[in-house]
């Protein structure tokens, strides 16, 4: 059976991280989280004293840094970084950095790298739209933004509920806007992508949805 490209896009806090997870887990595909590598390389920059202004300097750690997303994993240059970057300042600094259009072709570019022949889940913002506009399977997940913030306050890994929901419903609207109005591959829902809306969904109960749009995909093609 031929192995497609899924692509899972959708903002902040809709589910993209544990839905991809749990759709490659269940088909034995690679997971790619593109928007970790977004966060790894705004981490550097702000390590190595960088100004996102600087856009060659930037773009120069994107396409350079040895970049590893695997496994729940991620690593920039041998550091690990699954942690660092999952918090507010980092939110913020990745935000800086997506909007950077060098850094997005140099990432882009080894997004498609990592596809390979196919079994891939990959998650972002951009990939049914950019990185992969002929994926098989094109998922935008969403949800309420009141829900978005809860889940997001709630999650360890991002918060570790030091935040309030206040807090984070007013950096969720800033990211949205930010996403949505940025120059290159802004955020939006491809017109072919199916558009599921997560909000009083249960994690298994969009796990089998999406896996029954897959096994559609791979009835058809």
């Amino acid at each position: 059976m031929r192995k497609l490209i899924i692509a899972i896009d959708g903002p902040s806090g809709a589910g993209k991280g544990t839905i991809a997870r749990s759709i490659a887990q269940a088909l034995g595909y690679r997971h790619i989280d593109t928007g970790a590598m977004y966060r790894a390389v705004a981490w550097k920059a702000l390590r190595d004293g960088l100004s996102f202004e600087n856009e060659p300097a930037v773009a120069a750690v994107a396409a350079t840094a040895d970049i590893q997303v695997e496994g729940g994993v991620v690593a920039i240059d041998g550091a690990d970084v699954t942690t660092a970057i999952r918090t507010p300042e980092i939110d913020r600094a990745a935000t800086s950095v997506a909007r950077l259009p060098r850094v997005r072709l140099e990432l882009v570019a080894r997004q498609r790298a990592m596809a390979g022949e196919g079994g891939v889940v990959m998650e972002g913002r951009d990939i049914g739209t950019v990185v992969f506009p002929q994926a098989d399977v094109k998922i935008y997940l969403d949800a309420s933004a009141e829900e978005r913030a809860r889940r997001r306050v709630n999650d360890p890994a991002h918060t570790g509920g030091r935040v309030g929901q206040a807090a984070v419903a007013q950096a969720i609207a800033d990211r949205d806007r930010s996403d949505s109005t940025r120059a290159v591959s802004p955020l939006m829902v491809a017109d072919d992508a199916i558009r599921i809306d997560t909000t009083s969904m249960s994690i298994d109960e969009v796990v089998s949805r999406v896996l029954e749009i897959v096994r559609a995909a791979h009835l058809s093609s």
